[in-house]
């Protein structure tokens, strides 16, 4: 039976590949979704995508992934940064937690090398650009086999 892991998405990402492409790439979210369903069931994982520019909702996804999810792939966006309740959250989540950022967080503005979610995530990948969702999937496969 496939493990499934779900990818969340924060608020912006939806302009994936119109919003700053200097930054973030020229891949649409469309396009990491496609390519993600590919790797996952290469490498035997059921992948549910979700994408939200509110913080609730994101909220009530992990919360749902609480009872159908074993693990969690979490681009927060800017949430990262501020948002306790999604780490809480992330907190009630019992299988595994790997947050991704697009971009080098690290080399950029002050604000953004906080990280409320690294408290709980058993994984960071930053600045692979769309590529570290991949390196998300596969660790996530080595984690839970």
């Amino acid at each position: 039976m496939a493990k499934t892991v779900w990818i969340l998405n924060g608020p912006n990402l939806n302009l994936l590949g119109r919003r700053q492409p200097e930054i973030y790439g020229r891949e649409t979210l469309a396009d990491v979704e496609a390519a993600c369903r590919v790797l996952g069931e290469g490498l035997g994982l059921e992948v549910r995508l979700f994408q939200s520019n509110h913080e609730g909702a994101i909220v009530e996804e992990i919360h749902a992934a609480r009872e159908a999810a074993h693990g969690i792939v979490i681009n927060a966006g800017a949430y990262t940064h501020t948002s306790i309740a999604i780490l809480d959250a992330l907190n009630a989540f019992a299988g595994p937690v790997i947050e991704v950022h697009i971009s080098n967080v690290h080399r950029r503005e002050a604000f953004r090398h906080h990280s409320y979610i690294a408290l709980r995530a058993d994984g960071v990948i930053a600045g692979l650009g769309t590529e570290g969702y991949a390196a998300a999937l596969r660790r996530m496969a080595t984690l839970l086999a």
